[in-house]
């Protein structure tokens, strides 16, 4: 079978994508990134493969994901639930209950939504002649219980837990979805909306040490303030008017 990794940047997250026997697999949760690490300059990825079949992901040297190949991606699992395993007609899965001693008071529909503040006092500068007749302020009753009444929850005594059918071998499980048999290629699919991007510096090694080696003589030579700094020196150099031809002219003579 053909497996191939993709690395690449999307707005605000990192895809990791697997692809096992013609079937691309996405990663079941999101490499996030943070704030200060979507911006326009240049970016280095890495995507750590162990023997142990667990993985991490790396955003310019910084570790962003780590975690099993297995329960990140939906490789296929060491069991399978047995298909003739049905769930026992008296199996209780509800963790709480009605409380049957639980009854509904007398005055339930009796307790109102709005009742006239007992704090509040008439103001002393309030003017009956002029304000007219004085009424105290409405506020929600503490007592208010939202108008249905539902019974107390207690703990269910016949509470059996979860139900889990029988687990069978999996036919299909691959222990070692870490190795990759043949690397013959490297190549990138590349889907973008901005101009000017450019992939770069390939490698492809069982040295971690090595990797951060080439990473910091090739991606750390020239990355973060060096390229911020070229890059308004650029704009700064790009923004200067030519000097018209009148001026050139005064200068030769």
């Amino acid at each position: 079978y053909q497996r191939r990794v993709h690395g690449g940047y999307d707005v605000s997250r990192i895809h990791a994508i697997f692809t096992y026997k013609g079937k691309n697999l996405l990663k079941k949760d999101e490499i996030k990134l943070d704030y200060n690490d979507k911006d326009e300059y240049t970016h280095l990825y890495t995507l750590v493969v162990k023997p142990d079949n667990t993985f991490a992901v790396y955003f310019d040297k910084s570790e962003k994901a780590k975690g099993s190949l297995l329960d990140g991606w939906d490789f296929p699992p060491k069991s399978t639930d047995d298909p003739n395993d049905k769930k026992p007609s008296d199996w209780d899965d509800e963790k709480e209950i009605d409380d049957p001693d639980d009854k509904r008071p007398a005055d339930f529909d009796q307790v109102q939504e709005m009742i006239i503040d007992p704090e509040a006092t008439k103001p002393e500068e309030w003017d009956d002649e002029l304000d007219g007749e004085w009424e105290a302020p409405m506020m929600r009753n503490p007592k208010w219980h939202g108008g249905v009444w539902k019974p107390r929850r207690i703990p269910n005594p016949k509470y059996k837990g979860d139900w889990k059918p029988r687990q069978l071998e999996n036919p299909d499980y691959e222990p070692n979805v870490y190795l990759y048999k043949d690397i013959s290629t490297v190549g990138f699919e590349v889907w973008t909306v901005n101009n000017g991007t450019i992939f770069d510096n390939i490698l492809i090694t069982d040295d971690f040490n090595h990797a951060m080696k080439v990473a910091d003589e090739t991606f750390g030579k020239n990355s973060g303030q060096k390229e911020k700094d070229a890059k308004d020196a650029w704009k700064k150099e790009s923004e200067k008017k030519p000097e018209s031809k009148e001026e050139n002219k005064k200068d030769e003579l």
